[in-house]
């Protein structure tokens, strides 16, 4: 499954009040097989159905059975045709048995229930007076504990069946769900589909898809590979999955076993509250990474979406978590997929950066939201757990695998963890075994250190040369590192690669290697050489999770920025430079921009140059707008929108108004012209507002991607009632949903600097917005109410907090109540310090003052 984030800023608890250790219930035996018998009606948005439930019990002496049941209609339960008596609280269907369980044979459970309007679990998604153009269609949606809001179930990940589901849809409409397609049966104006799935898979993992879609047809080795889109969008299905079996057949072969099913189908649909989900051989997408060909140029997202779900169905379908607390096991792998899909499709260094960046966004977490173990069963709702922690530091962990065993062992391990527990369900320890029956290496303590408990090294980084006696020596600092009662918590043992790099013109960079045995708060090592290295590369290879500060002189610097072979040590090297913040780092910048090859290293290049005030690195930037890689090009737009200079504004100016090739390039020059007029081009805010007015009535550009920068650029406006009013304007209903959400988010970031009057106006608005149910609008509504600095908003994020059934919506307005409430107070304690001070300046003059008075006498 695929998420969407925005962090918060200040490190909290990951436990929130409420928090409880999650055990899996106890089992009343094994579910064999579940069916589903349902009939839709569409235009009601209701349905009505049976679930009939195949148990072989675990034990005698059963008289109560309990099952997982969420605001649905129970009509009825038979077990083997017999009625029983059962009460029903809205959450848990109790069924008391009239007949205790004294018996072997398999029981069938038999539940008649109906639900209309159903606001969870399954979803019906049709045209509205706002949204006319809107896809007639029904999906469901199960993870992490969705299932039971539309069928009774065990619903837990534990517990594995078989399953089958006939649904009864309109005649022109298609049904599509897990496995093979036994029968459709013509009724007049309706049709029965019969979907059976014969290899056992969780609850969370049953799914359904209805809609009038166009299907495209391919197919992997005899096994068919379908792509559903609503009819018009075959050509946007095609760009965006038609890869699919090629990543079927990588990821065959990387796995060591063949793709499991009897057919692969994804489905993409209308209002979809997650980017993916990996049910078993039927994902469904959001329609939203639907391509057309200009956005197929610098979009990633979405074949690393169609490879993330991809690689779920070996880790999270085939081999199935046990519990929640584990579910990193598949989301880490299936993470770490779009990494190893890249480095197959594009190369090592497209890889390392992607990983980089997978990294940064855990770190991010990490900094400014909380900690955590990625392994932890204390939590308030399990959804909580599908966090940045589970998703990029998980892929991180997995990295960390890969290159501690090396390619040969790593890939021996995850054969024998994948073939071991087919069909079973596993728990992080079940990794741990596979890894040391292959390898033979016990990691566990790699696993202690950054899977059972939270965060990472910060390693800082000295050098020096002792010409005299060729000896270099290198001083490693673990500054996350903390001492208490004489014992130094948060330390971490590794073992990390050192390498003095040497080269000559025109020769391979050369590397002199050493292992570095790290376990103390701050180590120095020696090295004799037989001459002075030109550089200095700290884990080589880059396989550990960290973080890095490089301390040592210029040259190593500039020298590892051209030499590296490693692209990640050449970003740290740029880092570092950046960091200078002097002409001599602008000119070794530009030098080695000049010559880098690689797109990644020159993006980061551009970023730190965007940080140095000096009109000398403003000139590099826009110098290399014209460069070939549209990733480049936006890094550059980005780091201008960091400088407010003539030069800047005139460089974005631009591109805003003739455009680039990449909708994402000129997305940003659109958005950063709003983030260089202030200061002393605030005389231009007029003609910008001017400009996005313009873009805002005559552009969209693929998902709204044009538009939105326009409302992201308007946001920077903070003390413009205009801008304000412009972006109020598209929160309405009707507006298109990409573009809505973000003028949701913007106008948050707007009111920070409007006047009381004009705040007042955007809470209202803010308040009409809280009535809309849709979980995309409810988290934009947080992003846009944590940047409001006033109390209405808590209040605001308070009733969103109490009234919603989502846990990952209450989680995040929790989360923003306690920033802004931390916002105030830093406010409140800011004004103090004023009145303190003012307070002070008048006794200062007081004293003044008598003292004049004295000397004057």
């Amino acid at each position: 499954m695929s998420h969407y984030y925005f962090d918060t800023e200040e490190k909290k608890s990951f436990e929130l009040p409420g928090a409880k250790p999650h055990y899996n219930p106890d089992r009343y035996g094994q579910v064999q097989h579940i069916t589903l018998d349902l009939t839709l009606d569409i235009p009601g948005q209701s349905f009505q159905g049976t679930c009939t439930i195949t148990l072989s019990p675990a034990r005698k002496n059963i008289t109560q059975l309990t099952l997982d049941a969420v605001d649905l209609e129970i009509e009825s339960v038979l077990i083997d045709k017999v009625s029983q008596p059962f009460e029903y609280d809205g959450e848990v269907l109790t069924i008391n048995l009239l007949q205790p369980i004294n018996q072997k044979e398999d029981l069938k459970i038999a539940i008649a229930y109906s639900k209309i309007q159903p606001q969870r679990g399954l979803y019906f998604i049709a045209p509205n007076e706002y949204y006319p153009d809107k896809p007639s269609q029904v999906w469901t949606q199960g993870e992490d504990e969705d299932s039971r809001y539309w069928f009774p179930c065990f619903d837990y990940p534990g517990q594995l069946a078989t399953s089958e589901i006939k649904v009864k849809v309109p005649k022109d409409y298609m049904a599509i769900s897990n496995g093979e397609l036994i029968k459709t049966e013509d009724l007049g104006e309706t049709k029965i589909y019969h979907w059976l799935q014969p290899q056992v898979h969780p609850t969370y993992l049953m799914t359904l898809a209805v809609g009038k879609f166009a299907e495209i047809k391919d197919k992997w080795q005899e096994i068919p590979v379908n792509y559903y889109v609503e009819k018009d969008k075959e050509e946007s299905g095609k760009i965006t999955m038609g890869k699919t079996p090629r990543m079927i057949e990588f990821f065959s072969q990387k796995y060591g076993y063949s793709y499991p099913y009897p057919k692969y189908a994804q489905v993409c649909v209308g209002d979809f509250i997650f980017g993916g989900m990996e049910n078993t051989s039927t994902t469904l997408l959001t329609d939203r990474c639907l391509l057309d060909k200009r956005a197929a140029l610098d979009n990633t997202f979405s074949e690393s979406l169609v490879a993330h779900e991809l690689a779920h169905q070996w880790f999270g379908d085939l081999v199935v978590i046990k519990h929640w607390s584990h579910a990193w096991i598949k989301e880490g792998m299936a993470s770490y997929a779009e990494v190893l899909w890249t480095e197959h499709e594009c190369g090592k260094d497209d890889a390392a950066y992607y990983l980089l960046r997978e990294a940064r966004n855990y770190l991010q977490e990490d900094s400014s939201r909380y900690r955590r173990p990625i392994v932890t069963n204390v939590y308030r709702e399990a959804i909580e757990l599908y966090d940045r922690h589970l998703y990029e530091k998980g892929a991180c962990v997995y990295h960390m695998i890969r290159g501690i065993l090396g390619e040969e062992l790593f890939d021996k391990a995850i054969h024998i963890f994948v073939n071991e527990n087919a069909h079973k369900t596993v728990e992080t320890i079940d990794l741990l075994r596979a890894i040391e029956k292959a390898t033979g290496y016990n990691l566990s303590p790699l696993f202690d250190q950054y899977v059972f408990r939270g965060g990472h090294p910060d390693f800082k980084i000295k050098y020096s040369w002792d010409s005299e006696n060729k000896l270099a020596s290198v001083t490693v600092k673990q500054t996350q590192a903390k001492e208490e009662k004489g014992k130094f918590t948060d330390l971490f043992e590794l073992k990390i690669p050192l390498g003095f790099g040497y080269y000559e013109k025109g020769k391979e960079t050369k590397l002199t290697e050493f292992t570095l045995k790290l376990d103390k708060p701050e180590q120095t090592f020696y090295f004799p050489l037989p001459e002075k290295p030109k550089f200095i590369s700290f884990d080589v290879g880059n396989n550990y999770l960290k973080t890095v500060k490089l301390e040592y002189g210029m040259s190593e610097l500039k020298a590892q920025l051209q030499h590296d072979r490693d692209p990640i040590s050449r970003i740290y090297a740029a880092t570092a430079i950046g960091k200078k913040g002097n002409l001599e780092a602008v000119k070794a910048l530009k030098k080695a921009f000049k010559s880098e090859k690689f797109w990644g290293v020159k993006v980061e290049i551009a970023k730190q140059l965007g940080k140095i005030k000096l009109n000398q690195a403003t000139d590099v930037l826009i110098a290399h707008l014209n460069d070939a890689h549209p990733k480049v090009r936006r890094a550059i737009v980005d780091a201008l929108g960091n400088i407010k200079t003539e030069a800047s504004y005139q460089a974005l100016k631009k591109i805003a108004v003739e455009g680039d090739e990449s909708y994402y390039v000129e997305s940003s020059a659109i958005k950063n012209l709003g983030s260089v007029v202030s200061g002393n081009l605030a005389d231009k805010q007029e003609e910008v507002i001017t400009i996005y007015e313009e873009i805002l009535e005559q552009k969209s550009g693929w998902n709204e991607v044009i538009r939105s920068g326009a409302i992201s650029g308007l946001s920077k406006l903070k003390t413009s009632e205009k801008a304000a009013d412009l972006i109020a304007k598209y929160t309405e209903l009707g507006i298109p949903q990409s573009l809505r959400l973000a003028a949701i988010r913007s106008l948050g970031a707007v009111a920070k600097g409007q006047k009381a009057d004009k705040l007042a106006i955007i809470l209202e608005k803010f308040e009409s917005i809280l009535t809309d149910t849709f979980y995309l609008t409810q988290m934009a509504l947080i992003g846009g109410l944590s940047q409001v600095e006033d109390s209405q908003a808590i209040s605001l994020l308070s009733t969103l907090a109490d009234s919603t059934p989502d846990g990952r919506v209450k989680r995040r307005a929790d989360e923003a109540i306690n920033k802004v409430r931390g916002k105030l107070k830093s406010e409140e304690n800011l004004k103090d310090l004023r009145e303190e001070i003012d307070k002070l300046k008048q006794e200062n003059q007081d004293l003044k003052s008598r003292l004049s008075k004295l000397e004057a006498k």
